[in-house]
């Protein structure tokens, strides 16, 4: 099955939770040199880890139940509102995974998914408008390929657990 280009490149775009990868964990995280679907974690470094840590200035940001489909929605009307086609997305509780086609720079969808959510976060949570939700950039993958977009979003779909907020389109 093909994907039809209308509008732009299509992008497989991750951002996490404030807090929520630092790098150095026991639990593995990622950076941009080794930022692609099942690539090697990076190995444990307690220092680094400690540096990152010690550098935060809130608490680590989490998304619980009620707040997964507030961020799901969100990234549905940026979608709507800029004529981006959404091809899927899941939230999870650290993380956001999301495979749109667009004309704008993946950094720009990026900037505008994580402005978004936070917007309609701040609207449901207003004690913390001033809430850090989102670790620095992200991961901005270009696909390049149909086989890459099915494998992106058969990636982000089956392989991250239980599903929690998503969607797929239906041409998948």
């Amino acid at each position: 099955m093909g994907v039809i280009l209308e509008k732009g490149m299509r992008y497989f775009i991750t951002f996490a939770c404030y807090g929520a990868h630092l790098h150095g964990e026991e639990k593995g995280s990622v950076d941009r040199r080794n930022n692609l679907p099942r690539s090697r974690l990076l190995d444990a470094d307690p220092k680094r880890a400690t540096v990152e840590s010690e550098a935060m200035t809130q608490a680590p940001y989490l998304l619980d139940e009620p707040a997964r489909p507030i961020v799901l929605e969100a990234i549905r009307e940026v979608c709507a509102h800029r004529g981006w086609n959404l091809l899927a997305a899941h939230v999870r509780t650290n993380h956001v995974h999301v495979i749109v086609e667009s004309e704008a720079r993946p950094e720009k969808v990026m900037n505008d998914f994580k402005s978004y959510a936070s917007r309609t976060l701040n609207r449901a949570e207003p004690g913390e408008a001033h809430r850090k939700r989102w670790a620095h950039h992200g991961s901005t993958r270009w696909l390049w390929t149909d086989q890459d977009v099915r494998e992106a979003i058969r990636y982000v779909i089956e392989e991250q657990g239980e599903p929690m907020a998503f969607f797929v389109a239906e041409m998948f």
